[in-house]
Order: structure tokens, then sequence, then C-alpha cells
């Protein structure tokens, strides 16, 4: 009897998590509003013009910037602020609003937390294999969110895309 309620509990629990009701065009909507424009700051500039001077001096395109990649990346560093961690989460929703919304056919992103300057950002962003694939990349556009937590730490998010 106790074996037989507990199988019946375990289905239970199968079906009712594993079910889900979200589509792809539910996460579209839900990142549509979740993006907001903020001012932009002296540091995010400081990445930008950074970045690309690095990509320069290797015979790399600039970057340009674009409005919609704010956006997401600011949504993204707010996340990271409200949980305060430095995580991907949600990576795969960011790539996919971009590459419906704006036809990116590539995306990637760099985040951080806790540097004081653009340069640190940019050097710690270099010196990790990944980051710096990502910082050199065959990409298009770019844009970066730097936010404060309440206690003052800076967090970053950096959305690379090609169109």
């Amino acid at each position: 009897m106790v074996c037989r309620f507990f199988s019946v509990f375990f289905m239970f629990l199968v079906l009712f998590f594993s079910c889900s009701t979200d589509s792809d065009d539910e996460a579209v909507e839900i990142m549509e509003m979740q993006l907001e424009q903020k001012k932009e700051k002296v540091i995010e500039f400081e990445i930008l013009e950074l970045i690309n001077t690095h990509r320069v001096g290797l015979g790399l395109n600039t970057l340009l910037t674009k409005g919609l990649v704010k956006s997401v990346a600011h949504s993204h560093t707010d996340y990271m602020i409200n949980n305060n961690e430095v995580s991907h989460h949600n990576f795969y929703t960011r790539s996919d609003f971009l590459k419906l919304k704006i036809g990116a056919v590539k995306v990637s992103e760099n985040v951080a937390r806790g540097y004081r300057s653009a340069q640190s950002v940019v050097r710690a962003w270099l010196k990790s294999t990944q980051h710096k694939k990502n910082l050199e990349g065959d990409y298009t556009y770019f844009d970066v969110s730097a936010e404060k937590n309440k206690e003052g730490k800076w967090f970053f998010t950096n959305i690379f895309i090609k169109l």
C-alpha cells in the first residue's frame, strides 16, 4: 500500500513539474517587458572604447552599438544585482530574443562584478580565454551595461552580436 502511494505521488510530481505551458513567444514577451532604457554611464563608454581599441590593434573591425542590445544587457545586469551573483542565467532567452527581434545570427556575452574601472574589467576579460574569445570574435555590434548594487559594487554585462 505504501509503495503504491509513493508510486502515484511520484507520478504526480513528475507530471506536475515537467509540464510547462511557456512557449518561445511567452519568453519573448517576458523579455520585452523587462527591457528599459537607462542613462548611459561614463564607465560604459570607456569599456566600449577599450574593447574597440583592442580590436583595432589586432586588425579587427570596430563594433557598433545597438540600443536593443544595451537594453538586453541592462536587464541581465539588473537580474544579477537582484540575485547578488554573477551568472549567465537565461542566456539562451537573451540570445533567442536578439535573434528573433533584430536578426542576430551569433550572440555571446561577458559578465563580471566588483571591478572598479573600465580598464580593470576589460583587463580581466582579456586574461580569460573565453571572455577574450568573445571580445575578439566575429561580431558586428555590442553594448554593455554597468550598474552598482546597494553596496556600491559594480556589475557588468557585455553582449556581442553578429547580424
